[in-house]
């Protein structure tokens, strides 16, 4: 059993990533900034952590996180607040997580992000390529870093129950994707630390998430 700290906990992949875990005996510790969203989180089988990302310091989290197996960055500011939430959160959000999973000793660290196609030639809002430029820098931020770090790029994210199919690899075509496939995903990686400082764009498709992960971990 591993004890998993997710960072957007109450974002609609947390609450699935949640659920997928506790269905597979670990233990996760669901960072949330609402005190209300407590009971639902732990009534999906998770541990309630209450702070706020935008008030936290390194050392702060680091302590919220101690004795943690793995983080995962799964919190954005899904366009709430205009270009500076952006920033906050899924910028120096992501900054202030892998600083603080130093401090705390934690080695493995995933990172939901964003599929570089998103958006292409449908001539997209400031807002949005500020997104996507951030999103950018934060993966190359937790790449440059020494921890065992998976960064995964989903397409487009829809609210569709998925089909436990999935495409995945360093360069597919781009579509969408469930998001408690997204969730799948993420708990098959956590369980397989094999695979690591690798970047995964996911769709949609054929392969079973368990047989998918594999063929990562094959090359």
């Amino acid at each position: 059993m591993s004890k998993v700290f997710i960072i957007g906990a109450a974002g609609k992949i947390g609450r699935h990533l949640i659920s997928k875990l506790a269905e597979r005996g670990h233990q996760p510790m669901a960072l949330h900034r609402n005190p209300e969203q407590a009971a639902d989180l732990n009534d999906l089988g998770g541990t309630s952590v209450i702070g706020d990302l935008l008030e936290l310091d390194a050392a702060a989290l680091a302590r919220l996180m101690a004795d943690s197996d793995a983080v995962v960055f799964s919190a954005g500011a899904g366009g709430k607040g205009g270009m500076e939430m952006t920033n906050a959160i899924d910028g120096r959000g992501l900054e202030l997580a892998v600083a603080a999973a130093k401090q705390a000793g934690i080695r493995r660290f995933l990172l939901v992000s964003a599929f570089p196609e998103a958006g292409r030639d449908k001539q997209m809002p400031e807002r949005f390529e500020n997104y996507m430029k951030v999103k950018k820098l934060a993966d190359v931020h937790l790449a440059e870093s020494d921890l065992n770090w998976i960064i995964l790029r989903p397409g487009t994210l829809v609210d569709e129950a998925g089909a436990g199919n999935v495409r995945v690899g360093a360069a597919i075509p781009y579509g969408d994707v469930a998001r408690s496939d997204v969730a799948a995903v993420l708990t098959e990686l956590i369980d397989t630390p094999q695979v690591n400082r690798i970047i995964i764009e996911l769709t949609q498709g054929e392969t079973p998430v368990p047989a998918a992960v594999q063929r990562l971990m094959q090359g």
